[in-house]
């Protein structure tokens, strides 16, 4: 097994308000070989509580990453799949963990990618979920679907070890923008299209989930986010010119 792909795997923890589980979940990634912890917002930080229940992974404890926002979580990653128990309204291309773990270390190949885990009592909004290009999820009994996040984190890991076992075949030769790139372009074009008239601000999420689901379809590159960006900054100068008596 090659360790590289498992070292380039982030495991995103979204607002825990129990430290116990971010001992647990640190203990989950290390019996796997996974070792880079990011947590975004924790209610607390890690405690004696966290210690005692890492049971000797403590040091992915110490050495994890805290994070004011989720992009900053999500810096540098070229694949982004969120972990979820609910299925979503809006359509989202659905993983099972085994899929979920062979995508991730295909793509750790050639980059950082992560696996991001919601709040424990709600998990994941519709806007965060807009940040992944998958939504990867543990079939569970229908009358009782409730997993904890260590368990949950468990699962995964053990996917993903098991995966990286494998030969797993590199990621394509395409190198995806990553995602604070697609987030500015994302950002780019609402602000564009606001501002030509065409979406409006009272009615315009459901068309920023649309654009965010053929972003992270497409996975355009850093020079086609540039292009793209190029013809929004001319759009926008030509609707300032017809504006002007």
């Amino acid at each position: 097994m090659t360790q590289a792909p498992l070292d380039r795997i982030r495991f995103v923890l979204l607002e825990t308000s129990h430290t116990g589980n971010l001992g647990a979940v640190a203990r989950a990634m290390k019996t796997m070989g996974l070792r880079q912890l990011h947590l975004v917002r924790p209610k607390q930080l890690p405690d004696a509580q966290a210690i005692a229940r890492a049971s000797g992974a403590d040091d992915l404890l110490a050495a994890a990453q805290i994070h004011e926002n989720l992009a900053q979580a999500l810096t540098g990653c070229r694949l982004v799949i969120g972990s979820s128990a609910r299925r979503r309204t809006l359509d989202w291309p659905l993983l099972e963990p085994p899929d979920c773990a062979r995508m991730l270390v295909s793509e750790a190949q050639a980059g950082e990618v992560a696996l991001l885990f919601g709040r424990e009592n709600s998990g994941l909004t519709n806007r965060e979920l807009q940040s992944c290009q998958y939504l990867a999820w543990i079939p569970t009994a229908p009358d009782f679907s409730s997993l904890n996040l260590a368990a949950a984190a468990q699962v995964f890991a053990y996917e993903i070890r098991r995966a990286a076992s494998q030969s797993i075949p590199p990621a394509p030769t395409h190198v995806p923008a990553p995602a604070e790139q697609v987030e500015g372009l994302h950002a780019h074009l609402m602000e564009t299209l606001l501002a030509i008239g065409f979406a409006h601000p009272q009615q315009s999420k459901t068309l920023a989930g649309r654009l965010h689901r053929f972003l992270h379809r497409a996975r355009p590159d850093p020079t086609e986010i540039n292009i793209l960006r190029g013809i929004l900054r001319a759009v926008t100068r030509l609707q300032k010119e017809s504006d002007q008596p």
